[in-house]
């Protein structure tokens, strides 16, 4: 077993960020495929997105037998410690998302 196939003891971002740069990535995503990439039950994902529905950060609608989902822009963090900066920052490193561009490689 190599160290990369061990879960690691803690990480950086939440379940939360995890699945909301899942849906930013991938709009019409299904919830088994968030959960698969996340690597939680559909329950726990079904869950975390009604959570960021309520929150503010994303917005649901049915379109034929499948789920849209629209990330809300310009949604402050949370904590008190980043609740000035807003989680577009966090899409922008993270998410593949069409027309962004990323001013590290100059694009």
């Amino acid at each position: 077993m190599t160290s990369r196939s061990v879960p690691p003891a803690w990480t950086f971002l939440t379940n939360h960020a995890h699945v909301l740069l899942a849906v930013a990535g991938e709009p019409d995503v299904r919830v088994a495929d968030v959960a698969a990439t996340v690597g939680i039950s559909e329950r726990a994902a079904l869950s975390i997105l009604r959570d960021l529905e309520d929150a503010g950060y994303l917005r649901r609608e049915r379109v034929g037998r499948r789920t849209h989902y629209t990330v809300l822009e310009h949604r402050p963090f949370r904590h008190p410690q980043t609740r000035e900066r807003d989680v577009d920052e966090l899409l922008a490193i993270f998410a593949a998302r069409p027309g962004a561009t990323d001013a590290r490689r100059g694009e």
